[in-house]
């Protein structure tokens, strides 16, 4: 498949990029011209997902210390940010809300609210330097209708939309967009940390009566992430297959 020039000499992040969604991203970024640094936990993964436009960087993103330490490194090592693609994340398991575990709660929140903060917060400095930024977040749709048995993974998700909204109004004067999406289900390793009633509750609210693949969710990310997207900023846009009502 060819695919265009749209990021030609800029510099792009993806968090949680050596697997899944942030894989696909990364690669199409790589595909369109842009140099690409992976930030993942995973540094096996990150090894196999190099190649000539691909770097990475293993780090916990919900260590602030190790955030801070790898945007500095990656705009030195790159020259500059344009891109920034927050994938990472976790499910956290399928539990009723009064049966739901304090430190799996907490560790949810760490990854998918912590972290995408942190992140968030290193890389904006350098874009303001820089005169152009493109933020995109990954959020959910349980953000919006709230899954059973999964609390701490809808208010995380729900916890993103907002601080999307918050930094993209603050930004909004500056050419830097910041906006998210809200998937609905997409199949990939992340369905391993879900029970099969949790996956089949998730399909059967989807009207199109199937699952997200990766490069529908990967195209709407890269649209975002171009300069073509100039008038959306603190936005939530959904790929879901019918599910979501607002």
């Amino acid at each position: 498949m060819q695919f265009s020039s749209r990021f030609d000499g800029q510099r792009a992040i993806v968090t949680g990029g050596a697997a899944g969604i942030g894989l696909s991203v990364a690669r199409r970024l790589a595909a369109e011209g842009a140099r690409v640094m992976i930030w993942d936990r995973d540094r096996a993964a990150i090894e196999a997902a190099r190649s000539a436009a691909i770097e990475g960087l293993a780090l916990d993103l919900a260590d602030a210390a190790a955030v801070e330490a790898a945007a500095k490194t990656t705009v030195k090592a790159l020259g500059g940010v344009e891109v920034m693609v927050c994938s990472a994340g976790i499910t956290g398991p399928n539990r009723t809300t009064w049966e739901y575990p304090p430190e799996d709660w907490r560790r949810v929140f760490d990854v998918n609210v912590h972290g995408l903060f942190y992140c968030n917060r290193a890389i904006v400095p350098a874009m303001i330097a820089g005169g152009y930024g493109r933020i995109v977040n990954i959020a959910s749709v349980a953000g919006k209708e709230g899954n059973p048995n999964a609390s701490a993974y809808s208010a995380s998700k729900a916890a993103v939309i907002g601080l999307t909204k918050s930094l993209g109004k603050e930004l909004a004067r500056h050419p830097i967009t910041v906006n998210c999406i809200t998937p609905a289900a997409v199949k990939t390793a992340i369905f391993d940390q879900m029970s099969e009633e949790h996956i089949a509750f998730m399909l059967s609210k989807i009207p199109m009566g199937r699952f997200g693949r990766v490069d529908e969710v990967t195209a709407l990310i890269l649209w975002l992430a171009s300069r073509e997207c100039s008038f959306s900023t603190g936005a939530v846009f959904d790929v879901s297959g019918g599910r979501a009502t607002y």
